[in-house]
């Protein structure tokens, strides 16, 4: 976990999330995932997040994964401002997430 080092101190930094989970455990990582980031595809959130909170929803996933079997993967957008993203087909609605 020691990217959560580089997060900005008191920022936010931008997250795209990725997983291949097991089916029996794949509706609790996604349940965790959704407390902290946008669902946008069924493997995949996005969004800005807190070192703090990121802390937190790295344990709760880590209490739930089997790390032999299971994969999640963090890709930390540097400037958000760079990042651009094209949807061919539907684009899910996109909501806040509020704790």
């Amino acid at each position: 976990m020691k990217f959560i080092s580089l997060l900005r101190l008191g920022g936010k930094m931008y997250y795209i999330v990725t997983y291949d989970i097991a089916e029996e455990r794949v509706n609790k990582v996604r349940k965790i995932l959704r407390k902290y980031f946008n669902w946008v595809q069924n493997s995949v959130f996005e969004g800005e997040i807190s070192e703090g909170k990121l802390e937190k929803c790295l344990l709760e996933l880590k209490n739930v994964i089997d790390s032999e079997e299971d994969s999640i993967y963090f890709y930390r957008i540097e400037n958000k401002g760079n990042l651009q993203k094209r949807v061919l087909g539907v684009e899910k609605e996109v909501t806040l997430n509020i704790l």
